[in-house]
């Protein structure tokens, strides 16, 4: 072979030193690999950032070249020889870094003096001066979370691709020309009234302080914030699970950053990245109380938690625990184990989580425990469970990157599960078919390429209408449904009466649009599906769920990348302390507490005998109370008395029980009912592993010092279950996991040590050194001889529908900027600023039929009763419709909602229900005018 016929070598020289060359690698990533570390501002080398090479500051130079290159967009070819350490290059640095410092404050002043800007001038000692400045523009302090400091900038657009192209919010652009081009939030808003959604991403990137956390500069925008520490961890907030680091200063949280987890890619929200001052809040539980001596209990009689003295005084750890445990022990030994029940909390660690279910089992006697599963997914497990024999998601949310269709149904992902969000409308931009079902317009709409907003309470007539076609016209995967599912026959004649025309009127959705998007379904390479409590939480959410199961299993879509069954978890352990067997039918790993010989290996572990009958729910415990069958509870970090249905029957079986034992951080509302409350640890303050929506197992770990005389909630359980007579003696958190570990096959070859180690480990495991998998059921399903379930499903309306007294329909569910109960997030400084008060959602026409503005106080009451609150005007709210947020205690949502369970997954119906909506004093205000 002749040498002009010779393969040229796939290498490059850099600096002398020969580099393979990699496909999409840049000469800046190469010689990144060789240790070379060229100076970057407009380049991250964080995961979803591409590099745009427009600050000049990685210039080299290339052999033969007539101009220099910036080295983050230059691809190299066979044979090219780079030069980082040229004269020519590095003046040319130099020469850019000089000039981008010229318009900085200069560093003893600046807003961030050790951004990457002031590094690299450092590095390269440069001081700045020679060159005029620029006048500098105005700072911007209108948000309560981030300073704008545009004298900073450098019009390096990495904070534009950070909200553009990585969370894909499209806040942040560039204006004007030339000398007069800037940096301008929508239409050169100030940010704070711009539609920033705070997630911060672009506070992250920006790399000269030009846009900072708030905590991190004065009044006067000087920087006085450095840490003295910082400690890597996991996001308390919803179930997406984002890793993130905690930086501190004297024991106080300063500020958190993403970190490159599995989940979120060095992502955050507004919670997780700005709503952790409520481990300070004035409000914090700090010692333990007792209930004074002839205080009574009622259930419209909430305690004032800054004022908690009228109704307790303050106590020793010895009385308190002496006094929780006497009053349980007491109901236990007189009425019987069943007389007890326990609600544990799914914002704590696995561990919490098992060992609190293991102390109602042992030391309680009964399966009488639950946690706020029961309130958001139980449907959804019970169907998942029946269906394919697996409580969790069949594949990861980052999956969606391999998908060519996406459905996300009865979900609202940019504000409940907001980095999750992030990777859907990525997803859509690259070309994924992205498929919006909800009755709720949203923001995802704007990314979707068909978006079916159908009527509230249809999802099944919607969903069989979409199944209906596909069996019709045969685009389901025969040979899949042979192999791996059962009783499709009966699924077949179930939904032949469901034609898209016969569906058309009930759901709102037009029969052409059911076809469309079912035959694009059916046809897609890769599709996968997303829920929310839209699905969940309705009597029929069970079967809202068995409609999408049979959808994906019908199409082959599950098994494979990009495929997949996948509730969006909400709680951040919702997953893990489900897991954990922190539920009344189940021991942990989803095993039967009827089944004799699984409750054996238990007894035998345990070393007691077991409650054989399967405990009540949390519904069912309220009721239980109320027909005084249970008269002693322990809750632990939950709080039902503004999460339960029908607030005024929870609030007044909590007033009705003999003996309650309330372990939190606040006191909540449900404290108000106790007897005895423990202050106990925050997540920053606490070691332990949580279970994301993803499967992965992760480490939190404990960044700050417990206040005043607080305790550790293992530490509060272990002492409660010796006084109850149990003998245990856990050391460590290392030891429950062990423990734990050893009763779930899930966790398989995942130890404490590996966790600790890898930061995440996703089950299943194979090994001890093999990484889990993302994607299951690739080889059948946990169930007899490997065969899913498809389970025949009919329509239903909603159990309590609108007439001539009640016309409208309710809705609830949670904001953006605030958690669950309100607990933490309203006692977060920035997260109550950005949302402070109770608003009601409806549409302009309701507006107008009530003759009201945005902004005017409305009354919106049910058959179970009343709240009075500020109306919004929301476009995506359809006529006819309200939606109330459930945080906020002055304008409780659960007063309204339907307490009627799902007789499958025994959830409420939170998502529907009858209501009336009248102006207040609407009729005084248009006199005035």
């Amino acid at each position: 072979m002749s040498d002009a016929n010779a393969k040229k070598p796939n290498t490059f020289l850099i600096d002398d030193r020969e580099v393979d060359i990699r496909d999409g690698e840049t000469i800046f990533r190469a010689a990144r690999r060789l240790g070379i570390k060229l100076p970057h501002l407009c380049y991250s080398p964080k995961p979803g950032y591409r590099p745009d090479g427009n600050c000049r500051v990685c210039m080299v130079e290339i052999e033969g070249e007539r101009v220099l290159a910036a080295s983050c967009i230059r691809a190299p070819s066979p044979g090219m020889k780079v030069m980082t350490r040229t004269d020519r290059a590095k003046t040319a640095r130099r020469m850019v870094t000089e000039l981008l410092l010229t318009d900085q404050p200069d560093q003893a002043h600046a807003h961030d003096p050790a951004s990457e800007l002031w590094k690299i001038a450092t590095r390269m000692d440069i001081a700045p001066g020679r060159f005029p400045r620029r006048a500098a523009p105005a700072p911007d302090r209108s948000h309560p979370a981030m300073a704008v400091n545009l004298d900073a900038c450098i019009h390096c657009n990495l904070c534009v691709r950070a909200c553009r192209e990585v969370q894909v919010n499209d806040v942040i652009g560039m204006a004007g020309r030339g000398h007069g081009e800037k940096i301008v939030f929508d239409f050169d808003d100030p940010m704070g009234g711009s539609t920033c959604v705070a997630c911060g991403e672009c506070v992250q990137a920006c790399p000269t302080g030009a846009l900072m956390p708030a905590t991190l500069v004065d009044e006067n925008n000087v920087f006085t914030g450095k840490a003295d520490r910082s400690v890597d961890s996991v996001c308390p907030y919803c179930g997406v699970g984002c890793q993130l680091t905690y930086h501190i200063k004297d024991d106080k949280l300063l500020y958190v950053s993403g970190r490159n987890g599995p989940a979120n890619e060095n992502r955050l929200c507004v919670k997780g990245r700005f709503g952790f001052d409520y481990v300070t809040n004035p409000e914090r539980l700090t010692q333990p109380m007792v209930r004074k001596d002839g205080v009574s209990k009622a259930a419209d009689d909430l305690v004032d938690p800054s004022n908690p003295w009228t109704h307790f005084r303050p106590t020793t750890w010895v009385e308190a625990m002496e006094r929780a445990a006497a009053g349980l022990v007491k109901i236990r030994d007189r009425d019987g184990p069943r007389a007890l029940a326990g609600f544990g909390s799914a914002k704590g660690s696995n561990e919490e989580a098992y060992l609190f279910q293991k102390l109602v089992r042992t030391g309680f006697g009964s399966n009488n425990v639950d946690h706020c599963t029961r309130l958001c997914h139980a449907s959804s497990v019970a169907a998942l469970l029946e269906g394919v024999g697996s409580a969790a998601v069949t594949a990861t949310f980052n999956e969606c990157k391999n998908s060519d269709v996406i459905i996300v149904i009865g979900a609202n992902p940019t504000e409940n599960h907001p980095v999750a969000a992030t990777f859907f409308k990525q997803a859509a931009k690259r070309g994924s078919k992205l498929i919006v079902m909800d009755p709720r317009g949203q923001a995802l709409k704007r990314h979707a390429w068909q978006m079916l907003q159908f009527k509230n309470g249809t999802d099944v007539a919607m969903l069989n209408g979409i199944l209906n076609v596909i069996i019709e016209e045969k685009l389901y995967d025969q040979q899949y449904v042979q192999t791996y599912t059962e009783d499709f026959d009966k699924l077949a004649k179930s939904v032949k009466p469901f034609t898209p025309e016969e569906m058309s009127p009930i759901c709102g959705v037009e029969p052409d649009v059911l076809r469309k998007v079912a035959r694009t379904f059916a046809r897609a390479e890769s599709a996968i599906i997303f829920w929310g409590m839209g699905v969940s939480q309705h009597t029929h959410g069970t079967d809202n769920a068995r409609c999408l199961i049979a959808l994906s299993l019908i199409c082959g879509q599950i098994g494979r990348p990009g495929t997949g069954l996948h509730p969006l978890r909400g709680q951040n352990n919702v997953q893990g302390a489900s897991d954990a067997g922190l539920i009344p039918m189940f021991f942990p790993d989803y095993k039967s507490v009827e089944d004799a010989e699984i409750r054996a290996k238990y007894e035998a572990a345990w070393g007691v005998t077991l409650d054989p009958k399967r405990g009540k729910t949390v519904v069912e415990i309220m009721d239980a109370v109320h027909a005084d069958e249970i008269k002693g509870m322990y809750i632990m970090g939950e709080n039902p008395a503004m999460s339960d249905p029908d607030l005024n029957h929870a609030r007044g079986a909590l007033a009705h029980l003999e003996h309650l034992v309330v372990q939190d951080i606040f006191l909540t509302e449900t404290a108000s009912y106790a007897d005895v409350i423990l202050p106990a640890s925050a997540w920053p303050e606490k070691d332990g592993t949580v279970t994301n929506t993803n499967r992965q197992v992760q480490m939190g770990r404990a960044a700050l010092p417990l206040p005043g005389d607080t305790r550790q909630d293992l530490w509060i359980i272990q002492d409660l279950a010796q006084r109850m007579g149990c003998n245990w003696n856990y050391q460590h958190v290392s030891e429950v996991f062990t423990e734990m570990a050893s009763l779930m096959p899930a966790l398989d070859n995942i130890s404490w040590d590996r966790v600790e180690r890898e930061d995440h480990v996703t089950y299943p495991v194979d090994g001890p050194d093999v990484p889990g998998r993302d994607v299951v059921f690739d080889k059948g399903f946990p169930r007899p001889g490997g065969f899913a379930k498809l389970v025949a499903t009919k329509f239903q309306a909603p159990d309590e529908m609108p007439d001539a007294e009640y016309p409208f329909i309710l809705t609830t569910g949670r904001q953006l900027e605030h958690w669950h109960t309100g607990a933490m997030s309203r006692r977060a400084a920035t997260l109550d600023a950005l949302e402070p008060s109770a608003v009601a959602s409806v549409s302009r026409g309701t507006l107008a039929m009530l003759g009201i503005r945005p902004g005017d106080m409305i009354r919106v009451a049910t058959r179970r009763g009343t709240v009075e609150l500020a109306a919004r005007q929301d476009d995506a709210i359809p006529d006819g419709v309200v939606f109330i947020p459930f945080a906020f205690v002055e304008a409780a949502a659960n007063v309204l909602t339907n307490p009627v369970l799902d007789p499958f997954g025994k959830i409420p119906e939170f998502k529907f229900c009858a209501a009336k909506v009248e102006a207040i004093d609407s009729a005084t205000r248009v006199a005035a005018e």
